[in-house]
Parts: structure tokens; C-alpha cells; sequence
């Protein structure tokens, strides 16, 4: 028979109002009596109902997590990943995650996520590049809020962000140091803090390097990174340079893209162009040749994002804090050092 509150109570000697005041951490309670309430509770094997606790603590128990519908997708799983990090922590901390996604081109007509009409969360956690007007009406509601990879216009709130000017760096200083001078550089969406540090990371590395930065040799047009513009734009860059022996794409799935067109048109990787992403997502390894990339922690910065909000809510005020999150070169086969032909 399941345990009830009266049954631990009794246990520990108590009344129920002892017992609910030490679950719920709401009144001071000695160490002694604190102590035989949580043994009895592990002893009966005890859950103490979710929505009791919520009732007398004031809160939820929830924390909702929020991205684009294009940064939730199977195909382009950076986010997915990101998503499982806040949701591991949050057990460990005994929260409930609730994810929703939002259209990319939100805009003031559309509804709120429902948990924050219904006040059904105590915090957010807002993923990627989301419409301003959406960060703004959130804003409203005063809910502490913690972003990740997104750095809001007008926002004092908590950041989890990629080291992406160094993540840049590493990559195009790796194709500099096989030989490459002539590497082009494909991104899209560059309004996105992440992708423009990218950008200036490469450039940074060239220019560190004595090699010229020629405009012609970036393509950054495309609105979103994804595989077909990954496609679009190599075609860009080889259409009117043929001299081009290296490429950094922003992002993997634009550098799947971009290894798609080089298979189409003849081109053999690394043997005559090497080729670079970002990101470190799992379909690199099922490609041929695998995909040398820029490595990002995707689920510790879900875990440190979790570890902030829950922080605030703790603490009840919105810390600034920023966390600047490493990231490392990962060696595969679809770069190599380069020969003069």
C-alpha cells in the first residue's frame, strides 16, 4: 500500500504540519526533527505529491524551454541536445521541463506559449535566435530567464554562450597549418551573434597569418545555415573560384551541404578540398569521409543553463552572469595537408 503523509507522521512522531513544513522547506525546523522526518520518508518509500508541494510553496515546479521550430528538427539536432542537458539537471533539482516551439517569423498576432499565459512555469530558458517581439512581450511577465547561444538586444538576463571568435580561430588556424591559404568561408543567418564571431574568428586567423581576407571567397547571404544553403552557397564560391582548396562552414549542416555539392561536381574530399564545420553534431560520423569540426559541449550548456535559472529562482533576482562555454577541434578525414597540384 502507497505511504501517505499521515503514515510518516506517525513514524517520525510528528505532526502532518511538521512533515509538510520539512518537504517543502518552508519553516525552520530543527536538525533533529528535520532529520527523523527524512529518514522516515525514505524508509516508507515516501513521494510526496508534486501539486501539494506546488500548493504550498507558491510555485510550479515547472521551468518552460523554448526554440524556433527550425532549430528543433531531426536533420539539424544542436538544440535537441542542448534540450537533453537542461532536462537531466532539472531532475536532479526536481523540476519538470516543458518544451514549445515558436515559429521563426513570430510576430505580435501570435499566442504566448500557453505556460506562461497559464503562469505554469517559474522560469524560461530561451534557446537560439528568437524574434525580438517575442523576448519583449516574455518580458512582461517577469518570469526569470536564462538564454542560451542568443545574445538579446536589450536583456540583462543570464547567458550561456560558445567561445565562437575562438572556435573560428581554431578552425581556419587548423587549415592554415596543412597549407590551406586560399579557404573560403560559407555561413548564413548572420544577424546571429554566434555565426558573425565565427566570421570574425576567421577572419582573425588569416589575418594573424599575413593572408589576405578576400570578400569573394565568403558567402554569408543565406537567411538560415542549413544543408540545402550549405549547398547553395559552395556552389557560389566554386562557380567563380577555382582556386579555392579549403572551406570553413559555419555550422555542420551547412558543411553537409557543402560536401553534398563537392560529391555532385567532382570534387574529392580532402584529396582537393578540405573541408571544416561547427558544431560536432552526430551525423558526422556517419559521412564519408567524416567531418573534421569545431566541437561545442551541446548538453553542459543545457546543464549550466539549468544550474543559472535554478540559481535565480533560489536566490529570487535575476544574476547577470555570463558563461562562456570552450570549445575544442576535432580531427577527422575530410581535412588533409595540402599539395600543389
Amino acid at each position: 500500500m502507497k505511504s501517505t503523509i499521515k503514515d510518516v507522521a506517525k513514524k517520525a512522531s510528528v505532526s502532518i504540519a511538521t512533515v509538510s513544513f520539512v518537504i517543502n522547506d518552508s519553516k525552520h525546523i530543527s536538525a533533529e526533527t528535520k532529520s527523523r522526518v527524512l529518514k522516515a520518508i525514505k524508509s516508507l518509500n515516501y513521494h510526496p505529491s508534486k501539486s501539494a508541494i506546488n500548493l504550498v510553496s507558491g510555485k510550479t515546479g515547472n521551468i518552460g524551454f523554448i526554440l524556433t521550430d527550425d532549430h528543433f528538427l531531426r536533420t539539424e539536432p544542436f538544440y535537441t541536445r542542448i534540450f537533453l542537458g537542461t532536462e537531466f539537471e532539472a531532475r536532479s533539482e526536481g523540476y519538470y521541463i516543458l518544451l514549445t516551439s515558436v515559429r521563426p517569423d513570430f510576430n505580435e498576432k501570435d499566442i504566448l506559449p500557453r505556460f506562461i499565459l497559464n503562469k505554469s512555469v517559474d522560469g524560461i530558458i530561451i534557446a537560439g535566435k528568437i524574434p525580438h517581439n517575442l523576448i519583449e512581450r516574455i518580458s512582461a511577465y517577469n518570469l526569470p530567464t536564462v538564454f542560451i547561444d542568443y545574445i538579446p538586444q536589450t536583456n540583462s538576463s543570464p547567458l550561456v554562450l560558445i567561445d565562437n571568435i575562438q572556435g573560428g580561430l581554431l578552425a581556419t588556424n587548423h587549415l592554415i597549418s596543412l597549407g590551406h591559404k586560399n579557404i573560403a568561408f560559407i555561413g548564413g543567418d548572420m544577424e546571429h551573434p554566434s555565426l558573425s564571431d565565427r566570421l570574425n574568428g576567421y577572419k582573425q586567423a588569416l589575418e594573424n597569418a599575413n593572408i589576405p581576407v578576400k570578400n569573394n571567397l565568403i558567402v554569408t547571404d543565406a537567411k538560415y545555415p542549413d544543408r540545402q544553403n550549405g549547398f547553395d552557397s559552395a556552389k557560389k564560391i566554386f562557380s567563380k573560384n577555382k582556386n579555392v582548396t579549403a572551406v570553413f562552414a559555419g555550422n555542420d549542416a551547412m558543411a553537409i551541404g557543402v560536401l553534398n555539392y563537392l560529391k555532385n561536381n567532382g570534387y574529392k574530399v580532402p584529396q582537393d578540398i578540405s573541408l571544416i564545420g561547427f558544431d560536432d553534431v552526430e551525423a558526422d560520423l556517419m559521412l564519408s569521409p567524416t567531418l573534421t569540426t569545431i566541437r561545442v559541449p551541446k548538453i553542459e550548456m543545457g546543464i549550466e543553463a539549468l544550474k543559472l535559472l535554478v540559481n535565480t529562482l533560489k536566490n529570487k533576482k535575476s544574476l547577470s552572469k555570463k558563461i562562456l562555454v570552450s570549445v575544442e577541434l576535432i580531427i577527422r578525414e575530410s581535412t588533409s595537408v595540402y599539395k600543389p597540384k
